[in-house]
């Protein structure tokens, strides 16, 4: 039986391959500028300055909307936890080293277009939105919770799995967002930011699938690790759950979606369940992949389903 291979041997074998998806990012990626997105003549002083602070009334987004709307932005917010996780579990030389310094300077323009957006237009309250910033920055964020089986894990292959799916996800919110918010400002923003997020996704799969040639067993043991326990990366930020069913609820993003969207194109691109290079380890969880799916599509999505279609309507008898 051959040995897994460690962190270093894994990023060793798959640096060429990381700097061809870099370069094939980097012809493909379309720069833009987060002050372009940004209605500025909305904008004017607060109290301190000799203006208006602000007001509920002063908002012309819906509920839903500020909940996707803050809930992305403290997303976004959270990159230097994120950076850390991934600067700490690739590399920081070579194209390793690359490719993280150009996805966080990309990934820092998606929070500096929605917060000036927000304030700008007095979406939100700035006051708020700032304290609930500094709560969530400096609890930061784990892929995987500490009750996990496993958690004990990390490394590259669980970060690589996790963010092929988060990206994924990501991406799903900002563009169901843009739908949403009744402001076709907001909507090219939030678009524009959804091209970054799919674009990232589309260097991390590739990265993950790699591994999965080069280390099967090992990755497929990763991948279902973070698909059985995945959380958004906005878990633990404050009104996480509030926001996240109000989310649900109307579309943003669901449970529904989190299966069609996120998990069986990335899962089908992988070729996960008609691969025929695992050995007993990798078959197992595989195994355990293909049971928690059905699980998902099965028995929690109609479960969700029918609990959110009972809400529904009773706020439209309220109404």
């Amino acid at each position: 039986m051959p040995r897994d291979l460690t962190q270093r041997e894994i990023l060793t074998e798959l640096e060429p391959i990381a700097g061809q998806a870099l370069d094939r990012h980097l012809s493909v990626f379309k720069d833009w500028h987060p002050h372009d997105y940004i209605p500025w003549d909305e904008g004017r002083n607060f109290a301190m300055l000799g203006g208006d602070d602000w007001d509920p009334s002063q908002s012309k987004l819906s509920e839903v909307a500020k909940a996707a709307l803050i809930t992305n932005l403290l997303t976004e917010d959270n990159l230097p936890s994120y950076h850390r996780e991934i600067a700490e579990n690739f590399s920081q030389d070579g194209a390793w080293g690359s490719w993280v310094g150009r996805w966080t300077a990309e990934e820092n323009r998606h929070s500096i277009a929605i917060r000036d957006y927000l304030v700008v237009t007095r979406g939100v309250d700035p006051v708020a939105l700032e304290n609930d910033r500094m709560i969530h920055m400096t609890n930061g964020f784990a892929p995987l919770p500490e009750q996990a089986p496993g958690a004990d894990h990390s490394g590259f292959l669980f970060s690589v799995a996790y963010v092929s799916f988060q990206e994924l996800a990501t991406r799903i919110s900002h563009r169901n967002t843009a739908k949403i918010c009744d402001d076709p400002i907001a909507e090219r923003m939030l678009q524009r930011i959804a091209l970054d997020e799919n674009l990232h996704m589309i260097f991390y799969r590739a990265m993950c699938g790699a591994a999965l040639e080069l280390v099967p067993d090992q990755a497929i043991d990763a991948i279902d690790l973070i698909v059985e326990n995945f959380r958004m990366p906005g878990t633990g930020m404050p009104n996480f759950r509030r926001h996240g069913v109000l989310m649900a609820k109307h579309g943003v993003y669901d449970l529904r979606q989190h299966l069609e969207e996120v998990l069986m194109p990335v899962i089908r691109q992988w070729n996960i369940f008609g691969r025929n290079d695992f050995g007993p380890r990798g078959e197992q969880a595989r195994e355990r992949l293909a049971a928690f799916l059905t699980d998902l599509e099965q028995v929690k999505i109609p479960r969700f389903e029918e609990q959110r279609d009972r809400a529904l309507a009773r706020e439209r008898a309220r109404v």
